[in-house]
């Protein structure tokens, strides 16, 4: 038998070699269980990781009638303005009499919008309540209840919808960091839940509390974590009909521009949903590792993951579910969600209202229902997405802190 040449064989072997790991990768390209072997488990090895990353803000425009004519709806819904000049509205409620209240973090401020004679537009804002940072609003037993980055404050709601003198019930919440919007809701088990975001990006926090949800009862006493290991839920309820409680987690920056994808996650007493440590659909964390002999595995193994992801960097603020008759009977326990908006990628994306499609009480999938913020070929915006709330009328609001305007969505 004719002997092979020395450096033909060892070409040989290389190309042979660099086929099998070809074919193993595209055999793994569905499981992460590859890509995590990159990451050991320990801290016994190194671990590298190189990541793109991206600072973007588009420039700003002014919500003129130009720009809010080419927003796009599905067919048969028209979108208005429900105020204008509202400072930066965040957070929306309505009461049982149709009155709009939003929180204006930067102002310290609680406003209240009243459209009496029903056109879609709001003839008039009134302040209702000073108080440093408040953001989180619910109307819960005919009482406003507010929370700032480490207070909640009750006040009981008059007959014209003002308010009266704000109680404070908790004044120990955890420190804000780089997530203090904190948001508020009860239950359907009458309690009070507060959401705690994470003081940073990824970090083991020295606070228990921190990257929760708390539950308390309507007083603010017998206070506790609720779920943990979220980075930063902001936009939550419970389905109308099931009653379990969902929410939108913020994914973790820095890690590219498709990942971390936005986390729908089925939130429930005592789980843990991964953060900082494990993310998405079971991925290792490069940037914060357990500590010690503690593996990712571990952590892994006491993680719920989520149900449903969205474009990372979206951005998820508010959630709402809808519950009215004015829009078709489809969009029945179907939920909105503002996205507002990614910095962290190399081009833009949320800026918009999506559904939530839920079947049989779960998430199945996300539409476009507002779209249209980013303009100048993906130079510009001219909305950042916050609040999302349903009024009286079953129509659908959401507000936009940065050119201050509140928007109005009503089915023909």
């Amino acid at each position: 038998m004719k002997k092979i040449n020395p450096t033909l064989r060892t070409g040989l072997k290389v190309l042979i070699f660099s086929a099998s790991m070809l074919m193993l990768i595209a055999s793994c390209s569905d499981d992460d269980s590859f890509w995590d072997a990159m990451v050991p488990e320990t801290d016994k090895e190194e671990t590298a990781t190189q990541v793109e990353g991206y600072v973007f803000y588009p420039a700003v425009q002014a919500a003129t009638e130009a720009n809010v004519a080419q927003l796009k709806v599905p067919a048969g819904f028209t979108i208005s303005k429900f105020a204008e000049g509202v400072g930066k509205p965040r957070i929306l409620v309505v009461n049982s009499n149709g009155n709009v209240y939003t929180s204006d973090r930067e102002a310290g401020v609680v406003v209240m919008l009243t459209d009496a004679n029903g056109d879609g537009i709001a003839e008039d804002k009134k302040t209702v309540a000073t108080i440093k940072q408040v953001h989180g609003l619910t109307i819960y037993n005919g009482k406003m209840f507010m929370v700032t980055v480490r207070e909640v404050y009750e006040a009981t709601m008059n007959a014209d919808g003002t308010l009266g003198q704000p109680r404070m019930l908790i004044n120990d919440l955890p420190d804000g960091g780089q997530h203090p919007n904190r948001t508020i809701a009860f239950g359907p088990d009458k309690k009070m839940y507060i959401t705690v975001g994470s003081t940073c990006n990824s970090c083991v926090e020295p606070n228990p509390e921190l990257a929760t949800i708390l539950r308390a009862e309507e007083d603010g006493s017998n206070r506790k974590i609720f779920a943990k290991g979220l980075r930063n839920t902001i936009g939550f309820g419970w389905h109308p009909e099931t009653t379990e409680l969902w929410g939108m987690d913020h994914g973790i920056d820095w890690l590219g521009d498709d990942e971390q994808k936005e986390e729908v996650n089925q939130i429930k007493q005592d789980a843990h949903y991964g953060w900082p440590f494990i993310y998405g659909e079971g991925k290792y964390n490069p940037g914060t590792r357990p500590t010690g002999d503690t593996t990712y595995q571990q952590y892994l193994q006491k993680t719920s993951l989520p149900s449903l992801t969205y474009q990372a960097h979206a951005a998820p603020m508010s959630m709402a579910f809808y519950t009215g008759s004015m829009f078709p009977g489809e969009y029945k326990n179907d939920a909105f969600v503002a996205m507002r908006g990614s910095w962290n990628r190399s081009s833009p994306v949320g800026y918009r209202i999506v559904r939530m499609h839920f079947e049989n009480g779960k998430p199945v999938r996300f539409d476009d229902f507002v779209t249209g913020f980013i303009v100048s070929n993906n130079r510009a915006h001219f909305g950042r997405l916050v609040g999302v709330a349903m009024h009286k009328d079953g129509s659908l609001l959401f507000s936009d802190d940065t050119n201050g305007v509140i928007y109005r969505v009503a089915y023909k």
